[in-house]
């Protein structure tokens, strides 16, 4: 019997009610279908009075789903999907993203559409994207205290009424460099729409293998965003005498001590997108962000009598 998923954000009473009903329709198309809320993929934030401990990527995979499924559908918003990468990705299982949200930059199709999507998917008529994700950890007196896989960006910051930060950083072999702001970002192609855009950073499209950096607020006209391949590691030591917070793809995180650092690097495990249709970028840019728009001309002057 095949196997198929269903990813939803419980707190939105429409996902919960596609959620359910897509259930029993694939199951009474003869599927086997595991259910799971995206809450799972939340790592939430450690706490400063308790030991500090982690979960490993492998152990957040929903009861029910394995290598052997066939694909999953998402029901939410961009963090319900950034979510269920999380939980997945280690099995490889390809995700159908379904926006019930409202930006919903990530998602592939929309709810009254989905009835034609799955369609297309049991049929096989889809490609799959591949996005690159990242790992990252900290790291204090050689021990790995917290990690999460990243599909967007990892976010090093100041918590509020702080000064502002040193940071010393050093991408793979080269040189460390020493940057001051109020933080910085390190994302992936995908998340250079998202953080690393609203700081100023480029817009790079996904099949490009790169990772970039870019300090929020920067104290310098010298400091600006750095674009690198993303097979270079990159290792953050934080110059400071405060705490930091770390915050990765917006919904978890932790904080960093000035003794310890931050490790990314590319993760083994990617993001693998059901595109019912050939992916088109720009489309999404120009859809979601107004990229590219025609100019609007000034209207013609009026000649004074």
């Amino acid at each position: 019997m095949p196997k198929a998923g269903i990813i939803y954000n419980d707190i939105k009473p429409i996902a919960c009610r596609a959620a359910e009903e897509w259930r029993d329709k694939l199951i009474g198309l003869g599927w086997e279908v595991a259910l799971a809320t995206g809450m799972g993929g939340i790592l939430g934030y450690s706490d400063l009075d308790k030991p500090v401990c982690h979960t490993t990527v492998e152990q957040l995979t929903p009861p029910g789903f394995d290598a052997e499924m066939s694909f999953a559908v998402v029901l939410g918003g961009d963090g319900t999907v950034l979510s269920a990468f999380r939980q997945v990705a280690s099995c490889g299982i390809p995700l159908l993203t379904v926006n019930t949200g409202h930006m919903g930059f990530l998602t592939e199709t929309y709810l009254n559409q989905l009835p034609q999507a799955i369609e297309q998917v049991l049929a096989g008529n889809y490609q799959l994207e591949e996005r690159t994700m990242v790992t990252v950890q900290a790291i204090r007196d050689d021990i790995v205290v917290w990690e999460a896989l990243c599909l967007n960006e990892m976010v090093l910051h100041r918590e509020p009424l702080t000064c502002m930060c040193h940071f010393e950083i050093q991408v793979g072999r080269h040189a460390p460099v020493d940057i001051a702001a109020d933080g910085v970002i390190i994302s992936t192609p995908t998340g250079s729409t998202a953080y690393g855009l609203s700081a100023g950073g480029p817009v790079i499209t996904p099949d490009v293998p790169v990772l970039q950096l870019v300090p929020i607020c920067p104290h310098s006209l010298a400091s600006r965003a750095l674009v690198f391949a993303n097979t270079e590691p990159v290792t953050i030591f934080p110059a400071n005498t405060n705490r930091l917070v770390m915050v990765v793809d917006g919904n978890a995180g932790c904080y960093v001590l000035p003794e310890d650092q931050v490790r990314i690097q590319r993760s083994p495990y990617s993001a693998k997108f059901i595109r019912i249709n050939p992916p088109e970028f720009f489309h999404v840019l120009r859809e979601k962000l107004g990229w590219g728009l025609p100019h609007i001309a000034k209207p013609t002057s009026v000649e004074l009598p």
